[in-house]
Formats: structure tokens, sequence, C-alpha cells
């Protein structure tokens, strides 16, 4: 059987230039798999470039480039590529609404959410059961046999406890046995350094709006933030999943350019990508994985809150998929 990396190594042939490209915001799984593919691809004599559209928001992911020297080069909207230019998207998919699409004939894929079909890839590599996308490039190294550097091992590392919230989230064996290996090759005093830097000064604010916001109904906790930006949104949605008798939390920022969602589930019956595209209601673009999602409806497609509250919209589609797919009643007298 032939291995990931010949298929994915054949896939580049001819190519001009070869981009890696994560998602608009790279968070540290991103930001740490793509840059562990770039170094993996050099050792083979493949020269990449990382390229993504927007900005880096996470104060982690800020330190995690500076700290690792990690060239990551900004594009605007207008960039295009040449049509023999070969674009490898990390941490995310065509469609998805936290990417910006370069028009490119050859582009492949490496990511860990749910397949979103419709679109014929020259190489694909989606494992929507595995917990981090760190995890499926550490997987490449060991198929090759190389040992990554530690700084690739370091970011690697991050990126695996980042995004499975240290191994209590859509964790895979893949996952623990990624995460054991690389252990034993990592600096810690370094994860210990990004550790201490995942909160940025600035965004106390918004934690203390977040708390002040919070509603609970049943076991479903509700934040309202205006203008919130994504990443911080995820980072209040996992603190209030911490709070007692929540196991279901949605976020949601209102924004010029419209609603972004953050969601997470940790009830066996109700999956988070589930519950954000009920809330959506065809709307915008959603998405994720059992225990965390996320979605943005665009403004151009808000009309329908036109005669409506946002708070009591979202709360209603909440609950109601809620009760609907566990056979309960949720309590809808706000607990205080």
């Amino acid at each position: 059987m032939e291995t990931n990396m010949k298929l994915f190594l054949e896939s580049m042939v001819g190519a001009r230039k070869i981009y890696i490209q994560p998602h608009n915001m790279p968070d540290p799984d991103a930001i740490a798999s793509s840059f562990a593919l770039h170094q993996l691809l050099v050792s083979f004599g493949v020269e990449t470039q990382i390229i993504y559209m927007n900005v880096i928001e996470k104060v982690n992911s800020k330190k995690m480039v500076e700290m690792f020297q990690i060239d990551m080069v900004v594009k605007d909207k207008g960039f295009v590529t040449d049509p023999e230019d070969y674009v490898i998207l990390v941490d995310s998919q065509v469609g998805n609404s936290n990417i910006t699409n370069i028009k490119s004939e050859k582009v492949a894929v490496i990511d860990h959410h749910i397949d979103m079909g419709g679109k014929k890839y020259l190489f694909k590599d989606i494992r929507d059961h595995v917990g981090a996308c760190s995890t499926i490039i550490a997987g490449y190294y060991k198929e090759v046999g190389l040992e990554p550097s530690k700084d690739v091992a370091t970011a690697l590392l991050y990126g695996i406890m980042n995004d499975t919230n240290n191994l209590t989230r859509s964790c895979d064996q893949s996952d623990l046995d990624n995460f054991y290996w690389l252990y034993g090759l990592a600096d810690m005093l370094r994860i210990k350094r990004l550790r201490m830097n995942e909160i940025g000064r600035e965004d106390l604010h918004a934690y203390a709006k977040a708390l002040e916001t919070f509603e609970v109904y049943g076991n479903i906790g509700f934040v309202h933030i205006e203008d919130c930006n994504d990443s911080l949104l995820g980072t209040i949605s996992d603190m209030v999943y911490t709070i007692e008798g929540t196991s279901i939390v949605v976020s949601y920022a209102k924004r010029t350019d419209g609603i972004k969602f953050s969601v997470r589930s940790g009830e066996n019956n109700i999956y988070a990508d589930a519950l954000v595209k009920y809330i959506l209601k065809d709307r915008g673009v959603g998405g994720g994985h059992k225990e965390m999602a996320g979605g943005f409806i665009p403004v151009e497609e808000m009309s329908f809150l036109a005669h409506k509250e946002l708070d009591t919209y979202v709360r209603f589609r909440a609950i109601s998929y809620v009760e609907e797919r566990l056979g309960v009643e949720i309590d809808r007298v706000l607990k205080n």
C-alpha cells in the first residue's frame, strides 16, 4: 500500500510554487501543523511558503510564531496564484467560512474536521476522528522515519494540547500516541512559557463582559458579547464550559460583518457540530466536531432577525434542539 507521504509528494510534481495555507486566523494547532509540514517538506527538498489571509489573534499563537521564528506571510484577499501553483490547505477545507479560497487548480487538504465534500483535491487526508491536525502531521514524521527537531516537536505537542484541551476533548488513540512520542522530544520549558501566554491583558474586558452576560437555562449556558473576535469567542466558550452545571455552551458575537457562534458540548447525544447548524437554520456556514464547533451568519443573511430579538432566537433554537435530542423539557426559567 502506498504511504500518505509518497502520494502527497507525487501530487506536487510539476508545481511552480507550493503554498501552505492554514485558516484565516491561525490558532496554535494550525500554526504548528503548517510549521511542521513546511519543515518536513524541506527535508525532502521541497520549498514551500506559509501564507494566511487575515490576522493572528491569539496571544499564544503570536508567541509561537515569535518563539519558533516561523516565516508566515500575510496575503490580502486579492492574492491569486498561478495555475501551476500548488496550495496545501491545513486545518481547514475549501468552502469553510474560516478560510479565503485561493483560486488554484492544484489544491491539497490535510484536516481533522468533518469532510465538507464537493471539492476534488490532488491529495486529501481528512480524519475527523482525530483531535488535532498536529497529530496527523506528527504521523507523517513517523511514517518516513524522521525525528522532528526540538522546535517542531514542541510546536506539535502544544498544538495537540491546545486543540484537545489537554487531551480531554475529542481525543483519538493517535492523539495520545503522538502526544507521548512528542513529549519526549519537546522543550517543556517552552511549553510552560506558551501556557503562561494564553490570555492577553486586552482580553480581560471581554472576559468580564462574558461573565456579566452569562445566562443558564437547564444545562445550557449562553453568552452574548458584542464585537468579539473569533479566537477570543472560542476561548470564552472554553471558560464558560467549566462553570458548574453547564454541559453545553452557546456563545455568540454580533459584529458589523455578521454573527459569529462558538459552541461546546459535553453531552453524548448533543453534537456541537449539529447544534450550531440547527441554530443557523440553513443560513451562513457552520461546522466542527462532536464537542466543539463554530458558525457564522453574514450580515447580508441577517434580515430574518429584523423583527426578532437575537438572544430570544438563539435560546429558542438551542433549547428546542436539546429538548428534541434528549427527550426532556429544559427549564426555560433563567437560573441566577
